[in-house]
Order: C-alpha cells, then sequence, then structure tokens
C-alpha cells in the first residue's frame, strides 16, 4: 500500500506514533471508508476523462455517472 492510505487513516483519527506504532483511540471507521470511497470515485473519473482526452471522445459524462454510482453503491455523500 501506498501513504496515501496512510494519509486517510489520519483523516479518519488514527495516529501515528514512532516507536509505539498506531493509536485508534478516535479513529472513525465510517469516515474511514467513506474517504476510501470518495478518492476511488475521483480516481475512477479522472481515468475515464483522460481516457476521453487521449481518444479525442468528447465527455459523454459516463465517468459522472460511474462516480456518482460508486459513491451510492457504498452510501456515500460528499
Amino acid at each position: 500500500m501506498n501513504e496515501r492510505i496512510d494519509e486517510l487513516m489520519i483523516q479518519a483519527g488514527a495516529r501515528f506514533e514512532f516507536l509505539h506504532g498506531v493509536h485508534y483511540d478516535d479513529f472513525q471507521y465510517r469516515e474511514f471508508a467513506r474517504l476510501i470511497v470518495q478518492e476511488c470515485a475521483k480516481v475512477n473519473y479522472n481515468a475515464i476523462e483522460s481516457m476521453n482526452k487521449i481518444s479525442g471522445k468528447e465527455s459523454d459524462n459516463t465517468a459522472f455517472w460511474l462516480e456518482e454510482a460508486l459513491k451510492e453503491h457504498f452510501g456515500v455523500e460528499e
């Protein structure tokens, strides 16, 4: 995994301490899940838009609808 997961964990309340590892006292797992779903939706949106640009295809809202479908599937709102 990469450091983006650590950044999202920190946003959700986890604390990383040198020598003592990760503390989950204030960790909000639902917030962490929400952040991951939002991040995945954003990555999908950007990937589709990039493919559209490369192929010369005009945007047809596919990226937007996929992003919304993913968030709706997991019950994530902005």
